[in-house]
């Protein structure tokens, strides 16, 4: 499903990555290619949030083809999280990269990379738009949670990792996790993701449009929703914001 060895464009600047990926599609422009910003005018992640974009980080979308089903295609989200912790580990040190339920990579438990997946019909299949981003160089200050850089947990005299030396190492990471999914099922992927779940067992609140539900975390089921422990009884959230009680 996906290719280590797309192409790669990179722009000086563009309204956002994942939009071009979508013009391309709706064009019929569906040959497998990463795109990646220097700067992005747009960048948006989950549910439509602004997306800051800093000279030195990683702004990438990989537009794909496939005809897996949607299920399929969504634990590619879980793919790219382990990718991402793997390869910031392989930088600054294992055991400090954690993911949190949908999409975040945390280090030193502090956000450092979003995920987001676009999609739509093409020709019988499904184009594919997987999109993160990545604080290298600087992390964005003031938002809703504490952000952090690979550059903020290195020594003082390391320089940031380059983008696309980042990429890099994370392409072949990345195909090797899709590959596994595909021949194996969500289950390894699925062990891999909860050895590095941030919140697990802790108590969090889960926002659903204008609903909240409160419980504790006991889970990552096999179709990739989150088990909540509620006063109701086990419940299986497929979407929706967490928000952890506390650290973890």
């Amino acid at each position: 499903m996906i290719d280590a060895n797309a192409p790669v464009e990179v722009f000086e600047e563009i309204d956002s990555t994942i939009l071009e990926a979508r013009r391309r599609a709706e064009r019929g422009e569906v040959a497998p290619v990463w795109l990646i910003a220097k700067r992005q005018t747009a960048g948006r992640g989950r549910r439509g949030r602004a997306w800051s974009s800093f000279a030195g980080n990683l702004l990438a979308t990989l537009l794909f083809t496939t005809r897996q089903p949607p299920a399929r295609i969504a634990l590619l989200g879980f793919a790219t999280g382990v990718a991402l912790a793997e390869t910031i580990e392989a930088i600054i040190g294992s055991g400090r990269a954690t993911l949190k339920w949908p999409n975040d990579v945390f280090v030193d438990g502090m956000k450092a990379s979003g995920i987001m997946l676009d999609s739509g019909p093409w020709d019988g299949a499904t184009w594919v738009a997987l999109a993160f981003g990545v604080n290298l160089a600087a992390a964005p200050e003031g938002l809703d949670q504490p952000t952090i850089s690979l550059r903020d947990v290195l020594p003082p005299d390391a320089p940031a990792p380059e983008p696309l030396a980042f990429l890099a190492q994370l392409r072949p990471r990345l195909e090797s996790w899709a590959q596994r999914t595909e021949t194996e099922g969500f289950e390894p992927l699925r062990a891999a993701w909860l050895a590095r779940a941030r919140g697990m067992g802790q108590a969090a609140r889960v926002l659903q449009g204008e609903q909240t539900l409160e419980g504790r975390i006991v889970g990552l089921s096999p179709r990739g929703e989150l088990e909540l422990e509620t006063k109701e009884g086990r419940r299986l959230i497929a979407a929706g914001d967490v928000l952890l009680s506390s650290a973890a």
